[in-house]
Protein backbone atom coordinates (compact mmCIF):
# COMPACT_ATOMS: atom_id res chain seq x y z
CA UNK A 1 0.00 0.00 0.00
CA UNK A 2 2.64 2.59 1.07
CA UNK A 3 4.82 1.64 -2.41
CA UNK A 4 1.43 2.32 -4.18
CA UNK A 5 1.34 5.62 -2.95
CA UNK A 6 4.99 6.27 -3.86
CA UNK A 7 4.41 5.17 -7.13
CA UNK A 8 1.19 7.42 -7.79
CA UNK A 9 3.53 10.10 -6.90
CA UNK A 10 6.16 9.19 -9.39
CA UNK A 11 4.07 9.82 -12.15
CA UNK A 12 1.94 12.85 -11.88
CA UNK A 13 3.35 16.23 -11.95
CA UNK A 14 4.10 18.63 -9.02
CA UNK A 15 3.76 15.15 -6.27
CA UNK A 16 6.88 13.36 -4.84
CA UNK A 17 7.50 10.23 -4.78
CA UNK A 18 10.43 10.76 -1.76
CA UNK A 19 7.93 12.83 -0.50
CA UNK A 20 4.95 10.30 0.53
CA UNK A 21 7.89 7.98 1.55
CA UNK A 22 8.37 10.58 3.79
CA UNK A 23 4.43 10.51 4.49
CA UNK A 24 4.04 6.58 4.85
CA UNK A 25 7.51 6.37 7.17
CA UNK A 26 9.85 4.40 4.85
CA UNK A 27 12.04 6.97 3.73
CA UNK A 28 15.30 6.60 5.81
CA UNK A 29 14.92 3.07 5.91
CA UNK A 30 14.72 3.28 2.27
CA UNK A 31 17.60 5.46 1.49
CA UNK A 32 19.82 3.35 4.54
CA UNK A 33 18.70 0.01 2.66
CA UNK A 34 19.75 1.43 -0.96
CA UNK A 35 22.77 2.62 0.48
CA UNK A 36 23.85 -0.66 2.16
CA UNK A 37 22.51 -2.81 -0.08
CA UNK A 38 25.60 -5.36 -0.14
CA UNK A 39 26.04 -5.41 3.31
CA UNK A 40 22.52 -7.63 4.05
CA UNK A 41 21.44 -8.00 0.59
CA UNK A 42 18.69 -10.87 1.64
CA UNK A 43 17.35 -8.47 4.61
CA UNK A 44 17.39 -5.53 1.97
CA UNK A 45 15.76 -7.28 -1.36
CA UNK A 46 13.13 -8.31 1.62
CA UNK A 47 12.50 -4.44 2.54
CA UNK A 48 12.67 -2.83 -0.94
CA UNK A 49 10.38 -5.61 -2.66
CA UNK A 50 6.97 -5.45 -1.85
CA UNK A 51 8.19 -1.71 -1.51
CA UNK A 52 8.75 -1.71 -5.60
CA UNK A 53 6.18 -3.82 -6.50
CA UNK A 54 3.32 -1.95 -5.11
CA UNK A 55 5.58 1.37 -6.68
CA UNK A 56 5.43 -0.37 -10.48
CA UNK A 57 1.55 -1.15 -9.47
CA UNK A 58 1.43 2.62 -9.33
CA UNK A 59 2.88 3.56 -11.68
CA UNK A 60 1.06 1.65 -13.79
CA UNK A 61 -1.96 2.61 -12.52
CA UNK A 62 -1.30 6.09 -12.47
CA UNK A 63 -0.63 6.18 -16.17
CA UNK A 64 -4.71 5.39 -16.48
CA UNK A 65 -6.55 5.51 -13.72
CA UNK A 66 -5.24 7.84 -11.18
CA UNK A 67 -4.47 10.59 -13.77
CA UNK A 68 -7.71 10.67 -15.17
CA UNK A 69 -9.60 11.28 -11.43
CA UNK A 70 -7.11 14.11 -10.85
CA UNK A 71 -8.38 15.49 -14.06
CA UNK A 72 -12.23 14.90 -13.62
CA UNK A 73 -12.21 15.49 -9.84
CA UNK A 74 -9.26 17.47 -8.73
CA UNK A 75 -10.30 19.14 -5.98
CA UNK A 76 -11.10 15.69 -4.11
CA UNK A 77 -7.95 14.16 -5.16
CA UNK A 78 -5.51 16.70 -4.37
CA UNK A 79 -7.35 17.39 -1.38
CA UNK A 80 -6.86 13.87 -0.80
CA UNK A 81 -2.91 14.34 -1.26
CA UNK A 82 -2.80 17.27 0.94
CA UNK A 83 -4.30 15.38 3.89
CA UNK A 84 -1.60 12.73 3.28
CA UNK A 85 1.17 15.39 3.75
CA UNK A 86 -0.45 17.08 6.57
CA UNK A 87 -0.29 13.78 8.53
CA UNK A 88 3.37 13.80 8.07
CA UNK A 89 4.00 17.33 9.73
CA UNK A 90 3.68 15.83 13.74
CA UNK A 91 6.51 12.80 12.59
CA UNK A 92 8.98 15.46 11.07
CA UNK A 93 8.53 17.50 14.17
CA UNK A 94 9.75 15.00 16.22
CA UNK A 95 12.61 14.63 14.13
CA UNK A 96 13.73 18.26 14.85
CA UNK A 97 11.88 18.62 18.46
CA UNK A 98 14.92 17.01 20.37
CA UNK A 99 17.53 19.65 19.49
CA UNK A 100 17.03 23.03 20.80
CA UNK A 101 15.59 24.97 17.21
CA UNK A 102 18.23 27.92 16.15
CA UNK A 103 17.87 30.64 13.68
CA UNK A 104 19.74 28.37 11.10
CA UNK A 105 17.11 26.18 11.16
CA UNK A 106 14.44 28.53 10.33
CA UNK A 107 16.77 29.41 7.52
CA UNK A 108 16.97 25.76 6.10
CA UNK A 109 13.28 25.42 6.42
CA UNK A 110 12.35 28.62 4.73
CA UNK A 111 15.27 27.36 1.95
CA UNK A 112 13.15 24.38 1.80
CA UNK A 113 10.38 25.98 0.94
CA UNK A 114 11.60 27.90 -1.50
CA UNK A 115 13.77 26.08 -3.44
CA UNK A 116 11.16 23.23 -3.62
CA UNK A 117 8.28 26.22 -4.70
CA UNK A 118 10.70 27.29 -7.22
CA UNK A 119 11.28 23.77 -8.95
CA UNK A 120 7.89 22.89 -8.60
CA UNK A 121 6.91 25.50 -11.06
CA UNK A 122 9.41 24.91 -13.59
CA UNK A 123 7.38 22.55 -15.28
CA UNK A 124 6.11 24.27 -19.06
CA UNK A 125 2.38 23.58 -19.30
CA UNK A 126 1.44 21.22 -21.87
CA UNK A 127 5.05 19.87 -21.73
CA UNK A 128 3.80 16.65 -20.23
CA UNK A 129 2.19 15.50 -23.68
CA UNK A 130 5.14 16.20 -25.73
CA UNK A 131 6.63 12.86 -26.87
CA UNK A 132 10.19 13.78 -27.80
CA UNK A 133 11.31 10.69 -28.60
CA UNK A 134 9.30 7.19 -29.41
CA UNK A 135 11.56 4.76 -29.86
CA UNK A 136 15.49 4.24 -30.00
CA UNK A 137 17.44 5.61 -32.99
CA UNK A 138 21.38 5.36 -32.32
CA UNK A 139 23.52 5.72 -28.82
CA UNK A 140 23.30 9.15 -28.64
CA UNK A 141 19.18 8.52 -27.92
CA UNK A 142 20.44 5.46 -25.18
CA UNK A 143 22.52 8.49 -23.85
CA UNK A 144 19.67 11.19 -23.49
CA UNK A 145 17.06 8.36 -22.02
CA UNK A 146 19.97 7.12 -19.60
CA UNK A 147 20.84 11.19 -18.34
CA UNK A 148 17.23 11.76 -18.21
CA UNK A 149 16.31 8.93 -15.91
CA UNK A 150 19.87 9.50 -13.96
CA UNK A 151 18.94 12.85 -13.51
CA UNK A 152 15.53 12.49 -13.08
CA UNK A 153 15.36 9.75 -10.10
CA UNK A 154 18.91 11.48 -7.89
CA UNK A 155 16.93 14.28 -8.17
CA UNK A 156 14.07 12.87 -7.05
CA UNK A 157 15.44 11.12 -4.03
CA UNK A 158 15.33 14.17 -2.36
CA UNK A 159 11.98 15.01 -0.60
CA UNK A 160 9.59 17.28 -2.08
CA UNK A 161 11.08 17.13 -5.73
CA UNK A 162 9.04 15.90 -8.13
CA UNK A 163 10.24 13.28 -10.49
CA UNK A 164 7.90 13.87 -13.34
CA UNK A 165 8.93 17.73 -12.79
CA UNK A 166 12.38 16.68 -13.59
CA UNK A 167 11.43 15.05 -16.43
CA UNK A 168 9.92 18.11 -17.98
CA UNK A 169 12.89 19.86 -17.15
CA UNK A 170 14.68 17.78 -19.71
CA UNK A 171 11.93 17.51 -21.73
CA UNK A 172 11.59 13.56 -21.53
CA UNK A 173 8.78 13.50 -19.46
CA UNK A 174 6.16 12.35 -22.44
CA UNK A 175 8.58 10.34 -23.57
CA UNK A 176 8.52 8.10 -20.36
CA UNK A 177 4.99 8.16 -19.79
CA UNK A 178 4.47 7.10 -23.41
CA UNK A 179 6.51 4.10 -23.05
CA UNK A 180 5.08 3.06 -19.80
CA UNK A 181 1.35 3.41 -21.31
CA UNK A 182 2.82 1.21 -24.35
CA UNK A 183 3.83 -0.80 -21.89
CA UNK A 184 0.38 -1.56 -21.03
CA UNK A 185 -0.52 -1.91 -24.77
CA UNK A 186 1.73 -4.34 -25.26
CA UNK A 187 0.91 -6.64 -22.81
CA UNK A 188 -2.97 -6.38 -23.89
CA UNK A 189 -2.04 -6.76 -28.07
CA UNK A 190 -0.13 -10.18 -27.55
CA UNK A 191 -3.37 -11.24 -25.31
CA UNK A 192 -5.82 -10.79 -27.92
CA UNK A 193 -3.14 -11.92 -30.76
CA UNK A 194 -2.62 -8.85 -32.48
CA UNK A 195 1.29 -9.44 -32.35
CA UNK A 196 2.30 -6.88 -35.29
CA UNK A 197 0.78 -4.52 -32.80
CA UNK A 198 2.74 -5.47 -30.00
CA UNK A 199 5.63 -5.48 -31.40
CA UNK A 200 5.21 -1.78 -33.16
CA UNK A 201 4.11 -0.73 -29.38
CA UNK A 202 7.10 -2.65 -27.65
CA UNK A 203 9.55 -0.65 -29.69
CA UNK A 204 8.62 2.37 -27.53
CA UNK A 205 8.77 0.00 -24.47
CA UNK A 206 12.59 -0.41 -24.84
CA UNK A 207 13.41 3.21 -24.07
CA UNK A 208 12.48 2.29 -20.46
CA UNK A 209 15.57 0.19 -20.71
CA UNK A 210 18.24 3.04 -20.89
CA UNK A 211 16.27 5.41 -18.52
CA UNK A 212 16.27 2.31 -15.98
CA UNK A 213 19.91 2.21 -15.99
CA UNK A 214 20.29 5.84 -15.44
CA UNK A 215 17.78 5.69 -12.80
CA UNK A 216 19.36 3.04 -11.11
CA UNK A 217 22.68 4.39 -11.08
CA UNK A 218 20.92 7.98 -9.56
CA UNK A 219 19.70 6.15 -6.89
CA UNK A 220 22.91 4.25 -5.94
CA UNK A 221 24.87 7.38 -5.77
CA UNK A 222 22.42 9.81 -4.21
CA UNK A 223 21.74 6.96 -1.60
CA UNK A 224 25.05 6.99 -0.17
CA UNK A 225 24.95 11.19 -0.07
CA UNK A 226 21.71 10.94 1.65
CA UNK A 227 22.16 8.16 3.85
CA UNK A 228 25.97 10.54 4.88
CA UNK A 229 23.51 13.30 5.49
CA UNK A 230 21.11 11.66 7.60
CA UNK A 231 23.69 10.00 9.72
CA UNK A 232 25.46 13.10 10.37
CA UNK A 233 23.14 16.20 10.16
CA UNK A 234 19.80 14.40 10.76
CA UNK A 235 18.15 17.83 12.47
CA UNK A 236 19.49 20.00 10.26
CA UNK A 237 18.62 17.84 7.12
CA UNK A 238 14.43 17.24 8.97
CA UNK A 239 14.51 21.15 9.21
CA UNK A 240 14.40 21.28 5.49
CA UNK A 241 12.18 18.72 4.85
CA UNK A 242 9.67 20.60 7.21
CA UNK A 243 10.26 23.57 4.54
CA UNK A 244 9.79 21.21 1.67
CA UNK A 245 6.56 19.72 3.19
CA UNK A 246 4.74 22.76 4.03
CA UNK A 247 5.94 23.53 0.44
CA UNK A 248 4.32 20.53 -0.68
CA UNK A 249 0.85 21.56 0.84
CA UNK A 250 0.96 24.79 -0.86
CA UNK A 251 1.56 23.20 -4.00
CA UNK A 252 -1.01 20.70 -4.03
CA UNK A 253 -3.34 23.55 -2.78
CA UNK A 254 -2.53 25.40 -6.17
CA UNK A 255 -3.56 22.50 -8.08
CA UNK A 256 -6.63 21.75 -5.82
CA UNK A 257 -7.99 25.46 -6.34
CA UNK A 258 -7.34 25.58 -10.25
CA UNK A 259 -9.27 22.37 -10.47
CA UNK A 260 -12.14 24.33 -8.16
CA UNK A 261 -12.28 27.21 -10.44
CA UNK A 262 -12.45 25.07 -13.56
CA UNK A 263 -15.54 23.51 -11.56
CA UNK A 264 -17.35 26.77 -10.99
CA UNK A 265 -16.68 27.63 -14.57
CA UNK A 266 -18.46 24.45 -15.51
CA UNK A 267 -21.68 25.45 -12.76
CA UNK A 268 -19.89 24.02 -9.98
CA UNK A 269 -20.79 25.36 -6.22
CA UNK A 270 -17.98 27.52 -4.59
CA UNK A 271 -19.53 25.44 -1.29
CA UNK A 272 -19.50 22.01 -2.27
CA UNK A 273 -16.10 22.30 -3.71
CA UNK A 274 -14.69 23.38 -0.40
CA UNK A 275 -16.57 20.97 2.03
CA UNK A 276 -15.77 18.08 -0.55
CA UNK A 277 -11.97 19.84 0.13
CA UNK A 278 -12.27 19.86 4.14
CA UNK A 279 -13.20 15.97 3.73
CA UNK A 280 -10.70 14.66 1.49
CA UNK A 281 -8.14 16.59 3.52
CA UNK A 282 -9.32 14.81 6.54
CA UNK A 283 -9.64 11.48 5.04
CA UNK A 284 -5.92 12.16 3.97
CA UNK A 285 -4.94 12.90 7.16
CA UNK A 286 -6.68 9.52 8.76
CA UNK A 287 -5.22 7.59 6.12
CA UNK A 288 -1.51 8.51 6.66
CA UNK A 289 -1.96 8.00 10.58
CA UNK A 290 -3.23 4.47 9.49
CA UNK A 291 -0.21 3.83 7.20
CA UNK A 292 2.10 5.07 9.85
CA UNK A 293 0.89 2.17 12.08
CA UNK A 294 0.54 -0.78 9.61
CA UNK A 295 4.69 -1.43 9.65
CA UNK A 296 5.64 -4.96 9.33
CA UNK A 297 9.42 -4.45 10.14
CA UNK A 298 8.10 -3.19 13.34
CA UNK A 299 6.18 -6.12 14.76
Amino acid sequence: MKGFLIGIALVIPGLSGSMFAVVVGLYERMVEAISSFRKQPLKNIKFLLPIMLGAVIGILASTKLVLWLCEQFPVMSYGFFIGLVIGVLPFVYKKVSFQRFKLFDGLLAILGFAFITLVSHQGNEGMSDFVAMSHLQNLNDWAVIAFAGFFAISMMMIPGISGAVMLMMVNQYGTIYNSVAKLLDTVMFMLVGKFDQAQQAFSSVVILLPFMIGAFLGVILMAKVLNFLLHKYAHQVYCAVFGIVVAGIWILMELALKGAVVSVQGGGSWFMLIVALVVFIIIGVLATIFLDKQDPTDT
